[in-house]
């Protein structure tokens, strides 16, 4: 092959391959979820140095023009995908990131839809209470499988970290001065985490 025939060649291919890049980037504007780039890896490899010998000097660096410009189509058309691939990944983590902790509820939901109809005809009290406990142990259970902790507040020094005071109120003994003497609003911790303050009253 000469000189001329391999620059017709390479520079069909760096059009063919700037079309694809364009295409593609006009369907990725209109709808991210499209198929990728289509780099087809058995074409003419990028990596690969023209044949040169023979050629002038000039030659030589049209022909090693031509080559850099299809290594660079071809790795702009490999970061396209990566790329879409990384934000469809990331738009499908945003939208199922509660998906477990749902299904792990959805035991509880149905308890409580039992438990309501149960008391259109309950004529006893007691059974009812239970039942509404049971539930409630159950729903304490699923959460802290996820991480979630209750807060012990009561009875404990005033942390302005932790706790949000309500009010504060003369303390019943001199041992309560400062602590949490009531607990309106339990505070709830998340993987350690705070993830919201216990409303308290502080005895003064």
């Amino acid at each position: 092959m000469n000189f001329k025939d391999m620059l017709n060649r390479n520079k069909a291919g760096k059009a063919s391959n700037k079309n694809t890049v364009n295409t593609e980037n006009n369907e990725y504007e209109q709808n991210p979820a499209e198929e990728e780039l289509n780099v087809d890896p058995q074409a003419p490899v990028a990596d690969e140095q023209p044949e040169t010998e023979g050629l002038s000097a000039e030659d030589k660096l049209k022909a090693d023009l031509v080559s850099a410009n299809d290594k660079y189509l071809r790795l702009y058309a490999e970061f396209d995908n990566f790329r879409r691939r990384t934000n469809k990944e990331r738009a499908d983590e945003r939208l199922n990131a509660g998906k477990d902790t749902i299904t792990a509820l959805l035991p509880v939901l149905d308890d409580f839809e039992r438990a309501i109809k149960a008391m259109d005809t309950a004529t006893d009290i007691i059974p009812v209470k239970e039942g509404v406990a049971l539930i409630q142990n159950k729903l304490k259970k699923a959460l802290a499988a996820k991480g979630l902790t209750e807060m012990e507040a009561k009875g404990v020094p005033f942390d302005a970290d932790i706790h949000e005071a309500i009010t504060s109120i003369p303390a019943p003994s001199d041992d309560l001065k400062g602590k949490v003497v009531d607990e309106l609003e339990k505070g709830y911790y998340l993987n350690e985490k705070v993830i919201r303050f216990a409303k308290v009253v502080v005895g003064a």
